[in-house]
């Protein structure tokens, strides 16, 4: 019987790119999958599991896919598979990526072929003051570690007593379950991967070989840094296991409350009391800026709410090109507990206001119309 077309038996045309070629692959797997063919369904899902494995196997290769393009059937050397052609000693190869996927396994490799695992990520929260996070600085934190045991040489074991190789894997850390053609490798449930079995566990780290220390890090917060933002530590993380590679360390920058600024992104703003002589005939006051005092002019007759605009005087945000600006928020403060002499001179004061009519309060016209109208 002449072999079906690879693009046929995957359901892909032949301009199918590599994900769409493995997407296809996958569904198909899955589909023929001996668990869910059982009886006589069984033979020809096997059968077809096969086709659809040789198909995926010469076109998720650029080299084999080319040449069976140009010559078909005839182009491809069938020694060029290796020995997985029957059953499933090359499955880990041809089929790694797409099953690791499924079953969810974690990297594989480390000493006698046990599996390793990648150690966890770790969090650090780093409060810093508004004029720390514009200027960065060099900081340093202490963070969990985890060193070898000085009682056991990091071995897990009592002094003394021996480690042997587990029985269930034979030191390998995995083990393989099959079912027909269909072949899944295993963390050992035994050893749980370790691949040794220590009868007599160490007492000073309860037979894992490491104890918790702390460790110190210097850390460079670069300038302009903002509140939610992290810093990667890399390998500063859990260590991993059976000697994988150790996480990172994040960490996340909080600010403290400032006593005049608030920060909105590279903008800062704050709120500046003037008085009401101050607000009256105007004149020059000094605002703080994080690079100190700087002067702006107040026109005659300030209203609370007035904003002034400071360009540049803001903070340089570590992706930012230019600084952001500081806005300054006047308010008009009302004077409080006032002396009879000062209560006599403001009562003279606005009974010169009435004498004058609306031009002294620019706004008191047209409140007056509008509770008018309001009552009326």
């Amino acid at each position: 019987m002449a072999k079906r077309d690879f693009y046929e038996i995957l359901g892909v045309p032949k301009t199918a790119s590599d994900e769409e070629i493995k997407k296809s692959y996958r569904k198909l797997a899955m589909k023929f999958h001996p668990d869910r063919n059982q009886g006589e369904a069984a033979k020809e899902a096997e059968v077809k599991f096969k086709e659809a494995k040789e198909a995926y196997e010469m076109l998720s290769d650029p080299q084999k896919r080319a040449a069976y393009d140009q010559h078909g059937h005839a182009g491809v050397d069938p020694n060029m598979r290796g020995p997985g052609g029957e059953g499933f000693g090359g499955f880990a190869e041809a089929f790694g990526d797409i099953f690791g996927e499924m079953f969810g396994q974690q990297q594989r490799g480390g000493r006698g072929g046990r599996q390793v695992f990648r150690g966890g990520d770790l969090s650090y929260a780093m409060e810093m003051t508004l004029e720390e996070a514009a200027n960065g600085k060099d900081a340093q934190i202490r963070i969990p570690t985890h060193d070898n045991c000085d009682v056991c040489a990091g071995a897990g074991a009592k002094p003394g007593s021996q480690i042997k190789n587990c029985g269930t894997c034979g030191g390998a850390g995995v083990v393989q379950m099959r079912q027909g053609f269909f072949s899944v490798q295993q963390t050992c449930p035994t050893c749980r991967g370790a691949g040794k079995i220590i009868a007599e566990p160490c007492i000073a780290c309860a037979g894992q070989g490491k104890i918790k220390k702390q460790k110190t890090l210097e850390v460079k917060i670069p300038a302009g840094i903002d509140a939610g933002m992290r810093i990667r530590s890399a390998g500063n993380g859990e260590p991993g296991t059976n000697g994988g590679p150790p996480g990172d360390l994040y960490i996340e920058i909080r600010l403290k409350k400032h006593d005049i600024f608030e920060r909105d992104g590279d903008d800062l703003h704050c709120t500046v009391p003037i008085s009401i002589v101050e607000a009256s005939l105007g004149g020059e006051i000094d605002v703080p800026t994080l690079q100190g005092k700087a002067a702006i002019d107040l026109p005659e007759g300030t209203q609370t709410g007035k904003q002034f605009r400071l360009r540049g005087k803001g903070i340089k945000g570590v992706r930012s090109s230019y600084p952001g600006d500081l806005y300054c928020h006047i308010t008009v403060e009302t004077p409080v507990k006032l002396t009879e002499h000062q209560r006599k001179l403001l009562r003279e004061l606005d009974e010169s206001f009435r004498k004058g009519g609306s031009k002294h309060s620019p706004s008191g016209d047209s409140w007056t119309d509008r509770l008018k109208s309001f009552f009326s």
